[in-house]
């Protein structure tokens, strides 16, 4: 009992001192001695990397998790070392209700057929989301994670352990200072210098070892770096089969609803086509006159030589009625002379002919005449 009494008195002392210390150093009562240009550079480098560490994982969690409601769920589970619960993402929850709607609708109806096929790639588009989160979670947020928890802490903790160290190193100067002040008005030797002086040895080899410490963690944060740079590379790969996996999916969902699109023009009711007496223009007309994702349509197993032999647009005659005009939203390379090339932007008169793939038109601009994607087109009244 007598040995912690004394322990807890002398941790007190030290205690005061080190405030007594601080306080004068902020009124300016006291000196204090400064580190290095160099150490306080590695400090400062440390406290941007710090910040700006906790910066970037924030906005990434909310990047890939946008509800509040669900981070605040997973960093719980992940404080109680529990597995998160597997959690449905919006696309699999939008696909699960379009083949439910198709179901009531109809599947074999030409909006029950579109949904399951709409659905299907909302589906595969959530589970290419749910890889790229767990990807990203794991290569990126990870790494950052560990940084702040744990190098991060050491850091700190040998910085306070430095902070203290440098407030006893300069009460001991002031003491020391105070002893020899005294002693020369005593004009005699005092017991206080030498132990002052013995004190401020003491203290000085102790902060100049913790500074050595603390600067070698400082300079581990350039490891740090690098080893971010490399997370960074995975994250950035990550995203980029993401976004392309999602692109891939919606041009396939393109291609197969551009090769239908006649089932899905006129009545909802009926499965048929439209009648022949319909124009292929008016029926072009009803499709979307912007696209999401330009896209050249092409018919699957069926290479573009063989349209071009059924149908040459250099040979054939614009229709008496039923031309428009279209305004090109893409820029588009002519894959052969049976096509016609397009800047975005310009006006065109664009007509179609009996017998030609529902996806292409051709186009006229002076004497230049070609086929051209509807796609690529905004059609005119």
């Amino acid at each position: 009992m007598d040995f912690n009494v004394k322990k807890l008195a002398s941790d007190a002392g030290v205690f005061f001192s080190r405030a007594m210390q601080f306080t004068e150093e902020k009124l300016g009562q006291a000196e204090k001695t400064e580190l290095d240009a160099h150490f306080e550079n590695l400090l400062a480098r440390a406290d941007c990397t710090k910040n700006w560490t906790e910066k970037i994982l924030r906005q990434t969690e909310v990047l890939l998790q946008p509800n509040p409601s669900a981070r605040v769920e997973e960093f719980l589970y992940e404080k109680l070392d529990r597995k998160v619960p597997s959690r449905v993402t919006n696309g699999e929850l939008l696909a699960q209700y379009m083949t439910e709607a198709a179901n009531d609708f109809g599947p074999g109806t030409p909006y029950g057929k579109t949904l399951i096929k709409v659905g299907e790639t909302q589906r595969r588009l959530g589970a290419a989301e749910r890889d790229f989160i767990h990807s990203a979670s794991l290569n990126f947020l990870t790494p950052l994670r560990n940084f702040l928890e744990g190098d991060w802490r050491t850091i700190s903790k040998e910085r306070r352990i430095l902070q203290n160290r440098r407030l006893d190193l300069d009460a001991c100067k002031a003491r020391l200072k105070k002893a020899k002040a005294a002693e020369a008005k005593a004009a005699l030797w005092s017991d206080e210098v030498e132990k002052a002086e013995q004190e401020l040895r003491l203290t000085q080899t102790e902060f100049d070892r913790q500074a050595e410490v603390t600067r070698l963690l400082l300079e581990g944060i350039s490891s740090t770096h690098v080893n971010h740079l490399r997370c960074l590379h995975e994250f950035v790969e990550s995203q980029t089969n993401y976004y392309a996996q999602c692109y891939q999916y919606m041009l396939d969902l393109q291609k197969q609803l551009g090769r239908f699109s006649g089932t899905f023009v006129g009545n909802a009711e009926s499965t048929s086509p439209p009648a022949a007496t319909s124009p292929p223009a008016v029926a072009a007309a009803t499709l979307p006159a912007v696209p999401t994702i330009p896209v050249v349509p092409t018919i699957v197993g069926v290479p573009n030589t063989v349209a071009e032999g059924v149908l040459n647009p250099n040979e054939v005659k614009p229709p008496a009625s039923g031309t428009r005009k279209a305004r090109v939203l893409y820029d588009y390379e002519a894959a052969d002379s049976t096509e016609l090339a397009l800047l975005a932007d310009e006006m065109i008169t664009v007509y179609s002919l009996p017998g030609m793939d529902p996806d292409w038109l051709i186009g006229e601009r002076g004497n230049q005449k070609g086929k051209v994607p509807v796609t690529y087109l905004e059609l005119l009244s």
